[in-house]
């Protein structure tokens, strides 16, 4: 059962990183008479560490600059760099010190952007795909071959395109794609291009190309999508939110590849409106659901634990609703793989076809009952009853019909846009994300290298920012190394996630478009619905304080619940 509070050795051990961090500005004022602030990983990210002490001798710190700056121009210069060499060298010491005490993450953790209690939810609703059922890597490379083929079938696209394989490491969720300069690129929550990440085809765009064509790497506003993931003009710049989309990204890319690599004269808008007509007829015309349906071992993985998760909900008596857009058939055949034949006495209200995000807005879609032979009965819905299957209709009969509104109702889907968002802005229902590759990327940041690569750009930006202040040539060309340094580092906190694209959540230092998006849109977010099964229905998910910018941080740092100290910490 995952702990429900911090540990008093917890907070022993934070005050005393703390402390140590404190003793290492001392020693660092000593040799630069300027303070340094060292920065700590936690909780999966990179956080400060001695900002609190930092910032109790902000008083000083103006006064000591000052006066650092006025002695340096009559120090020696040779003197002065080797006494930034000297704090660099501690600095880079006092980070290995450090680094034992960082704290691991377990995978199956959930996260809170906003404070929810389970004590409050009654009610249970999801999506199905990539939310209860989840799927091999088999089914991306079935999507993206179906799809190629049907350029070259019934678009008539080059035969040579069928050299072409689906690569499953090449794109990330969350990526934007310039429709009119065929580019697809990652952008922070800024509105920035992570210079590196731009991919015309498969081969990386210089940066200084992509400078040219954006006056800048600033993508505005207008070109980008709105609130709910759509452009405001038109087809210009299209963001990839869905886990189906990645076969879509590496098709587009592997198109655009072939025609520049042939010589090809084409125009964008086309290639763009046909990749995405080609993968939506794969969905649409059923052609993916029968290739599932015929080989589920291939393509489903057994969801033994959201078997055990939708039971437990039962058990302790909790409503629960099923909302997704695919058909009954495919539904059906999956749940009962998963689940088993009788999937359907655990829900209270099953939908199919919903067209979402359509069904949270469009109030005209009536109900319509389906057969367990899927016939389309043509008589009024006025009650939705369990055991029933329902096609489309809209949120607002389904309250009405329901009566299950505000925070008493908690839905998990995997796309934050389609899934998410209305509910979040305009009905109140409470919001889980379903985000399955948050497990690997934390597998990842759990590494040693990791740790102790972040932790170093940390410090070694904390020592940039605090000896710039001096000016003399010598201490401004070795603050330059440092600075050469960091910015070599960069691409390494890019490459240990995606070799073209990064991580999910985070440019080199800021979150990416879609962590705004996903903080703005889920109250929690986890890998799969099987990290519930760690939770008893009475925990309370709190969100982490993270400090704001010009906030003090000595109070110590709240430890979510699946959030350990590292093995050498708890031996100590």
């Amino acid at each position: 059962m995952a702990p429900l509070s911090m540990p008093l050795s917890t907070l022993v051990r934070a005050r005393d990183v703390l402390r140590r961090a404190s003793v290492l500005c001392g020693l660092l004022q000593e040799h630069t008479s300027s303070s340094l602030c060292l920065w700590k990983r936690d909780f999966g990210s990179v956080v400060v560490v001695s900002r609190g002490v930092d910032q109790l001798l902000s008083q000083k710190r103006r006064a000591i600059q000052n006066a650092a700056s006025i002695r340096s121009s009559s120090t020696d210069g040779q003197d002065m760099g080797q006494r930034l060499w000297a704090s660099y060298n501690e600095a880079k010491r006092q980070t290995k010190d450090l680094i034992p005490d960082i704290a691991s993450t377990d995978p199956d953790t959930i996260f809170a952007n906003n404070e929810i209690s389970l004590r409050d939810i009654e009610i249970y609703g999801f999506d199905y795909d990539y939310t209860l059922a989840f799927y091999s890597k088999h089914l991306h490379t079935l999507i993206f071959n179906i799809a190629r083929d049907i350029l070259i079938t019934q678009h008539r696209y080059p035969e040579g395109l069928r050299e072409y394989e689906y690569i499953a490491d090449f794109a990330v969720r969350g990526l934007h794609y310039d429709v009119q300069k065929a580019l697809l690129m990652k952008i922070d929550a800024f509105h920035y291009i992570q210079l590196g990440t731009v991919y015309r085809g498969l081969n990386p765009v210089p940066d200084q190309e992509v400078i040219a064509m954006y006056e800048g790497s600033h993508v505005p506003l207008d070109i980008m999508s709105d609130f709910y993931g759509k452009s405001s003009q038109g087809q210009t710049m299209k963001q990839f939110m869905d886990i189906f989309s990645l076969p879509e990204m590496t098709l587009l890319s592997c198109v655009n590849d072939f025609f520049m690599r042939h010589n090809i004269d084409y125009e964008p808008v086309h290639l763009y409106k046909d990749v995405k007509e080609a993968i939506r007829d794969v969905h649409v015309k059923g052609i993916m659901y029968r290739a599932v349906e015929a080989d589920i071992d291939k393509y489903i993985c057994y969801g033994e634990e959201s078997h055990a998760m939708l039971k437990k909900l039962s058990e302790h008596g909790k409503k629960m609703f099923l909302i997704t857009n695919s058909p009954f058939d495919f539904v059906n055949r999956g749940m009962s793989y998963i689940v088993g034949k009788d999937w359907r006495d655990l829900f209270d209200i099953v939908i199919v076809q919903a067209d979402k995000p359509s069904f949270f807005n469009d109030r005209r879609k009536p109900f319509r009952r389906v057969t367990d032979k899927g016939a389309l009965l043509w008589d009024r819905i006025h009650k939705l009853e369990k055991g029933h299957i329902y096609k489309q209709g809209n949120l607002y009969e389904f309250l009405r019909l329901t009566g299950w509104r505000g925070s008493k109702v908690l839905y998990f889907g995997d796309h934050i846009y389609s899934d998410l968002a209305d509910l979040t802005l305009k009905h109140g229902w409470r919001t889980g994300a379903i985000i399955p590759e948050l497990r690997k990327e934390i597998k990842i940041m759990n590494t040693e290298q990791y740790v102790h690569m972040t932790t170093w750009l940390q410090a070694l930006t904390g020592l940039i920012e605090q000896m710039q202040v001096h000016r003399d040539p010598v201490s401004q060309a070795v603050v330059q190394e440092w600075i050469k340094e960091r910015e070599a580092m960069k691409p390494q906190t890019k490459d240990i996630f995606n070799a073209q694209f990064g991580s999910l959540f985070r440019t080199y230092h800021n979150p990416t478009y879609f962590s705004r998006r996903l903080s703005r849109f889920a109250d929690i977010y986890m890998a799969s619905i099987s990290c519930l099964l760690d939770y008893d229905f009475k925990h309370t998910f709190f969100p982490r304080r993270s400090p704001l910018q010009h906030e003090s941080t000595f109070w110590p740092q709240h430890r979510p619940a699946g959030i350990s100290a590292s093995p050498q910490v708890e031996q100590r």
